[in-house]
């Protein structure tokens, strides 16, 4: 299973479109999106496939947001998403919680741990444990996005 992994999409439509026909050119499976979605428009944009997302120090109208990605059929985690997609168990967050962070990525309780919020594109290992943020997708030169081979463990950060 291929995974697409977005964040900080801050409601920019034009950016999440191109993002899109990443992913699709990609054949990823699923996406996740680590935070500041910005807009109930950006859970359609992913309608192509199963979503996850959680909140991030951006985002606003809570109650709104769950309702739109909700409405389309995704998943969405409040402020930390613990998941497990082909076997891999994954955390999603945005990282603005520090401390949860640091807590989270030597924890070994996962194989992935994807995260926003810095708008810097840059993965790592913590013991067995892949870290990983995908970019931005708005304010953040370059735009990018990040794919994940689960299992194989491999991901690529994406220019867009």
């Amino acid at each position: 299973m291929r995974i697409g992994v977005i964040s900080d999409t801050h409601g920019h439509v034009a950016n999440t479109l191109a993002a899109v026909r990443m992913l699709e050119s990609l054949d990823v499976q699923a996406v996740l999106h680590c935070g500041d979605i910005g807009s109930e428009t950006i859970p359609k944009l992913l309608a192509p496939w199963p979503a996850h997302f959680v909140f991030g120090n951006c985002d606003r109208d809570f109650d709104d947001l769950r309702a739109a990605i909700e409405k389309e059929g995704m998943a969405c985690y409040g402020w930390f998403g613990n998941l497990e997609l082909a076997s891999r168990r994954i955390a999603l967050l945005h990282s603005h919680d520090a401390k949860l962070f640091h807590h989270v990525c030597p924890s070994g309780d996962y194989d992935l741990v994807c995260y926003g919020h810095t708008h810097e594109a840059k993965q790592h290992r913590v013991g067995k444990t892949v870290v990983l943020n995908p970019g931005a997708l708005y304010r953040a030169n370059p735009h990018s996005i990040a794919i994940v081979d689960l299992p194989t463990m491999e991901a690529s950060i994406i220019r867009l």
